[in-house]
């Protein structure tokens, strides 16, 4: 490996990311090179959602530090500019330390903001007010046919049912007009960049996933969901809509019963996995990983971490594309 780069690992929800950092970073501390974890999924971030987030426990971070894990309460609204500031924060000390940074996340947008110059919008209140009392009166669906007929392409880079994010599309549209033009054309923002990413055929991710949603009932999701609940889950913009959380909540309020819940976090995570894999293929800076072999989730086998350290030692600081 020549230099210190800043390694992003991405790929969808089950694909064994988490592990995979850790492994990377023991793997590169035995040869000498100092290496911490960066993450940049927008809810490990709270502090009490751990079975349902698939949090790495202090075991399975192998002593490694990670970052921006276990810093919000369950009530506080998280942005995506919220965590480019601090996510950017992580990476700068781990630089100023030796320490090489490993970011990793499933959310192709949150990498995209904190490794790319990216600009937020401004905000408005009156305007955000609007569109969340209209929220509240139409309802997530009627709110996203809107976007979808004022801007089909920003409406087709988010969940019809988000509105929470689809009032942030309003918002931004009533005050710049478009919003399509939001996202820049990819330009790394932070030094020496390497980006890998995890890929696994869809039978293999779509059995992971059903296997790793039901070991959350058998480890007492619906109980987390319920002590949370009673912490003020329901009152968390943000926390109370990630999947799972958001249909045993659902759940909870009488509307199905649990078995009805499980399945529906099955299959919106599975959703939402094709979502973030069609995201990341968008970016021809990636380094694409092989992991058809990894079977078992939550773990990172022995073939994948091998690839992942093949590609660091290719990494020359020179092709990159960042800024020096």
């Amino acid at each position: 490996m020549c230099g210190s780069p800043t390694v992003v690992l991405n790929g969808a929800t089950a694909t064994g990311k988490s592990s995979l950092a850790v492994s990377l970073a023991v793997s590169l501390a035995q040869s000498g090179h100092r290496a911490e974890v960066v993450n940049t999924d927008s809810m490990l971030v709270y502090r009490g959602m751990d079975i349902g987030t698939a949090k790495p426990s202090a075991a399975e971070r192998r002593g490694i530090p990670h970052h921006l894990i276990d810093i919000w309460p369950i009530t506080r609204t998280g942005t995506v500019a919220d965590f480019q500031e601090l996510a950017r924060t992580a990476v700068a000390d781990c630089r100023s330390r030796g320490v090489i940074p490993i970011l990793v996340g499933g959310s192709a947008l949150y990498v995209r903001a904190i490794v790319d110059h990216f600009d937020f919008p401004g905000t408005d209140p009156h305007v955000r007010a609007h569109w969340e009392a209209e929220l509240e009166r139409r309802g997530a669906a009627d709110l996203y046919a809107e976007l979808a007929r004022r801007d089909p392409e920003a409406a087709g880079r988010m969940e019809p049912s988000n509105g929470r994010r689809t009032v942030r599309a309003l918002e931004v549209l009533d005050l710049r007009g478009a919003m399509s033009g939001q996202l820049p054309e990819p330009a790394y923002a932070l030094p020496d960049v390497v980006q890998l990413g995890v890929r696994m055929p869809r039978e293999v991710m779509d059995a992971r996933i059903e296997a790793r949603v039901g070991q959350m009932w058998r480890d007492g999701f619906v109980e987390e969901v319920r002590r949370l609940e009673a912490d003020g889950l329901r009152d968390g913009v943000t926390a109370s809509r990630a999947i799972g959380y958001r249909q045993v909540l659902d759940h909870l309020a009488g509307e199905y019963d649990e078995d009805m819940a499980q399945e529906r976090t099955i299959i919106r995570t599975r959703q939402f996995a094709r979502r973030q894999l069609s995201w990341f293929r968008r970016d021809d800076r990636i380094i694409w990983l092989d992991g058809a072999g990894e079977q078992a989730e939550g773990v990172a086998g022995a073939e994948l971490l091998t690839q992942a350290l093949e590609a660091l030692r290719d990494w020359r600081p020179e092709v990159s594309g960042s800024p020096h």
